[in-house]
Order: C-alpha cells, then sequence, then structure tokens
C-alpha cells in the first residue's frame, strides 16, 4: 500500500512542477547596445633604457668610470682613478643590492705570474678604496687575468697602457 501512495505522490509532484514551467516568448527583446567610453592613453609603465642591475646600467650612470688604469708595474690609485671610483661608489650605493667583481688585468710583458699577481693587486686597490668610500666588502669579488684579457691587442705603448687596469663588472 505505500507504494502505491507514494508512486501516486511522485506523479502528482512531477504533473504540478510541468504545469509551472515558462514558455518562450512570442519575440525576444533587442540585442544590447555597445557603448564605447573614452579612455585617455596611459603612457607605459615600463621604463627605458637599461634595467638596474644590467652592466649597460652601470655604464650609463657612470661613464666611463667602469674601469680605471694604472702606471707600468704600479698598482696605486691616483686621483684620477679616485674620481672614477668614488662615481662607482655613489652608484652601489644607490643600489645596496648589487654585487660586482673587480677584475685586474695586465699588459703582455712580464711572466704570466707576474701580471696574475699584479692584476690582483690592482682589483684589491680599487676594491680597498672603495671599502673605504663605505661599499660593504663583500659585495665585491676580486679576480685576476694578469695579461689573459687585453683590450688593445697590439704591442705598442698606447694598447700596453689600455690593458694596464681594474674593471668593476655587475654579477648578474
Amino acid at each position: 500500500m505505500n507504494t502505491k501512495i507514494a508512486t501516486i505522490l511522485l506523479l502528482a509532484s512531477a504533473t504540478g512542477l510541468a504545469a509551472c514551467s515558462k514558455k518562450a516568448p512570442e519575440t525576444l527583446p533587442p540585442e544590447p547596445v555597445q557603448t564605447t567610453i573614452p579612455t585617455t592613453p596611459t603612457p607605459p609603465t615600463t621604463p627605458t633604457g637599461p634595467s638596474v642591475g644590467t652592466q649597460a646600467h652601470f655604464a650609463g650612470a657612470v661613464g666611463s668610470s667602469t674601469t680605471i688604469y694604472f702606471d707600468t708595474d704600479r698598482f696605486n690609485v691616483d686621483s684620477q682613478d679616485a674620481a672614477a671610483l668614488q662615481a662607482q661608489a655613489q652608484y652601489f650605493a644607490r643600489y645596496p643590492q648589487l654585487t660586482f667583481t673587480i677584475e685586474g688585468h695586465a699588459d703582455e710583458r712580464g711572466t704570466r705570474e707576474y701580471n696574475i699577481a699584479l692584476g690582483e693587486k690592482r682589483a684589491n686597490s680599487a676594491k680597498a678604496y672603495l671599502v673605504s668610500l663605505g661599499v660593504d666588502a663583500n659585495r665585491i669579488a676580486v679576480v685576476s687575468y694578469g695579461k689573459e684579457r687585453p683590450v688593445a691587442l697590439a704591442s705598442d705603448e698606447a694598447a700596453w697602457a689600455q690593458n694596464r687596469r681594474a674593471a668593476s663588472v655587475l654579477i648578474n
């Protein structure tokens, strides 16, 4: 008996729900009208020029001061070198998150061992000067290439002068 009552109630509810169904309208409403809101073009938010932390940005900020030059068999920082290193120190003070390497170089004269040692002394003297200006020593790595990476390949005084250097290079 319970199943008959349940079946009757189920049919009655289905019939009641079917009676509530909606009929489709005879005509559809019109499509919505597209309105355009005038917008003012926004300037690009991306900076122009090299990104901070790149060698190009560093070189653009300090100019030719990324490299200092030395006399023959010398590793002392002279007044011209001091000005270049002061420009570097100001840059590194603005960007304390950056680390960099000072590469020491020598000209082609002398033995490989002598030039490696001289390049290291040049890089360390540049580092010491930057540290004296407030740059944290932990941000500076030092490497010597001696005569192994010349920028000028001739064997004359002009080329040798270009190769006796300490160059600051950002670490990416």
